[in-house]
C-alpha cells in the first residue's frame, strides 16, 4: 500500500507543476496582451484556440502515446509546453500567440492523459475515492498557485514566460523517475452525441452552455480585471477565488440535488449565476474586494453547474456507461469553451468591459430556461434510483482519460 501511495505521490507531484504552469501561463497571456494593446477579439480567441487545441489532443494524443509511450509521449508534451511558452514571451504577438496557444491546448491534453491513464493504472477499487480526491485537491491548489506566482512578477517583463517554461520542465521529473508501471494503452476518444442527447438532452445542453459561460470567463476575466482598474494581485486572487468557491459549494449543492430533482437545482443555480452577472453589469462595481466578492459570488453558482449536469445525466444511464457518457459531455464542454471567449469578446468591444458578465448571463439564462422546458417534460428518476453526488474536478484540467479515475467508473474497469 505505502509503495502504491509513493508512486501516486510522484506522479501527482508532476500534475502539481504541470496544472501551476497552466494556470500561471493562462493568466499570463491575457493581461500582458491586454497590457500590449491586443483587441479584445484576438484576446478571445486566444481562449477559443487553446480550446480547439485542448479538444483535438482529446482526440489525438492517444494514438501518439500508443507509438512512442507513454514516458516519451510526456517528455514531449512537457517539452512543448515550456518552449510555447517561451516563444509567446519572445514574439509578443497577437496572432503568433493564437496559433501558439492551441499548440498548448493540445499539449495539456496529452499531458494530462498520460498522467491520468498512470494513476488510473495505480489505483485500486479500495483507494480510487483517495486518489481521486487527492487529484481533485492538486487540481484546485496547482492551478490556484500558478496563478497566485502572477502577483510576485512583472507581467510586461519576461520573468514570469520563463517561470512558466520552468515548471513545465519541473512536471518532467517526478514523471521520468517514477516507479510506476507504464500503463496500458490510451483508448481512443469519441463523441456519440445523438445517444448523449437521447440519454439526457438537459445534460447535453447544459453542458455546452456551461463551457460557453467558462470559457468566456475563463479566457477574459483577467482583461475584465485589468480594465477595470483593480491591481495584478487582486485579478489573480479574483480569479482563483472564482474556480475555489465553486469547487467548496460543489458538495453542499450536489447534496441538494441528491433530495430532490437535480434540473430544478440546475435551473436555480443557472438562474442565480445570470442575476449575479447582470448584477455585476448593472452595478459597474471598480473597487478591487467589491469586484472580488461579486465574483466569488459568481463563481459558487457558475462552477457547480457542470457537476450537477454530469451528475443528471449519469441518473439516466447505465452505470456501465458512465465513462461513454462523462467523456461525452466533457467533450461538449470543451465545444462550448471555444465559443465562450469569441461572444464575451464581442459583448465587451461594443459594450464595456462588465459585459463580459452579460454573455455569461445570457448563456446561463438559456439553461435555466431549458431545464424549466425539460421538467414539464420529463420525470425525474426516482430518488432510490440515483446514484449519489460526486464532486468533480476543474473542467479545464481534466480529459476523458481522467474519467476513468472517478470512483464510479470501477465497473468498467473490470470489465
Amino acid at each position: 500500500m505505502l509503495s502504491t501511495f509513493g508512486s501516486i505521490v510522484s506522479l501527482l507531484c508532476g500534475t502539481a507543476f504541470l496544472l501551476a504552469a497552466s494556470g500561471l501561463h493562462g493568466l499570463l497571456l491575457p493581461l500582458r496582451g491586454q497590457v500590449e494593446g491586443f483587441s479584445t477579439a484576438s484576446l478571445g480567441l486566444i481562449g477559443t484556440a487553446w480550446a480547439g487545441g485542448f479538444i483535438a489532443g482529446c482526440f489525438l494524443g492517444p494514438r501518439l502515446v500508443r507509438r512512442v509511450g507513454h514516458v516519451r509521449s510526456f517528455g514531449a508534451f512537457a517539452a512543448t509546453g515550456a518552449i510555447v511558452a517561451l516563444l509567446t514571451g519572445i514574439i509578443v504577438d497577437e496572432r503568433v500567440w493564437i496559433v501558439l496557444r492551441a499548440f498548448t491546448g493540445f499539449t495539456m491534453a496529452g499531458a494530462y492523459m498520460v498522467i491520468e491513464s498512470w494513476l488510473n493504472e495505480r489505483a485500486t477499487n479500495e483507494n480510487r475515492g483517495t486518489v481521486f480526491g487527492l487529484y481533485m485537491m492538486v487540481t484546485y491548489a496547482s492551478i490556484m498557485a500558478g496563478q497566485m506566482i502572477l502577483a510576485a512578477g512583472d507581467v510586461t517583463g519576461a520573468t514570469l514566460f520563463m517561470a512558466t517554461g520552468i515548471l513545465f520542465c519541473l512536471s518532467l521529473i517526478p514523471t521520468a523517475i517514477s516507479t510506476a508501471v507504464t500503463p496500458k494503452p490510451l483508448a481512443e476518444v469519441s463523441l456519440d452525441i445523438r445517444s448523449l442527447y437521447a440519454n439526457s438532452p438537459i445534460a447535453v445542453v447544459a453542458c455546452v452552455l456551461i463551457g460557453v459561460a467558462n470559457g468566456a470567463w475563463g479566457t477574459l476575466g483577467a482583461v475584465y480585471g485589468a480594465r477595470v482598474g483593480i491591481s495584478t494581485f487582486e485579478i489573480a486572487l479574483m480569479m482563483s477565488i472564482t474556480v475555489v468557491t465553486g469547487a467548496v459549494l460543489q458538495l453542499p449543492i450536489g447534496r441538494i440535488s441528491d433530495r430532490t430533482d437535480r434540473r430544478y437545482v440546475l435551473a436555480g443555480a443557472a438562474l442565480g449565476a445570470a442575476l449575479f452577472g447582470l448584477l455585476v453589469f448593472i452595478a459597474t462595481p471598480r473597487s478591487g474586494p467589491v469586484v472580488i466578492a461579486m465574483t466569488a459570488a459568481y463563481g459558487g453558482l457558475a462552477y457547480t453547474l457542470y457537476s450537477v449536469a454530469v451528475a443528471h445525466a449519469n441518473d439516466h444511464a447505465d452505470p456501465t456507461n458512465f465513462v461513454k457518457v462523462s467523456s461525452g459531455l466533457l467533450l461538449l464542454y470543451g465545444f462550448g469553451t471555444m465559443a465562450g471567449p469569441v461572444a464575451g469578446a464581442l459583448l465587451m468591444d461594443a459594450l464595456r468591459p462588465e459585459s463580459l458578465f452579460l454573455a455569461t448571463a445570457l448563456a446561463h439564462a438559456a439553461l435555466a430556461g431549458y431545464a424549466a422546458l425539460r421538467i414539464s417534460r420529463r420525470p425525474p428518476v426516482p430518488l432510490e434510483e440515483r446514484e449519489a453526488f460526486k464532486t468533480l474536478p476543474s473542467e479545464r484540467a481534466v480529459t476523458p482519460a481522467g474519467v476513468m479515475l472517478d470512483p464510479r467508473a470501477e465497473g468498467e474497469q473490470q470489465s
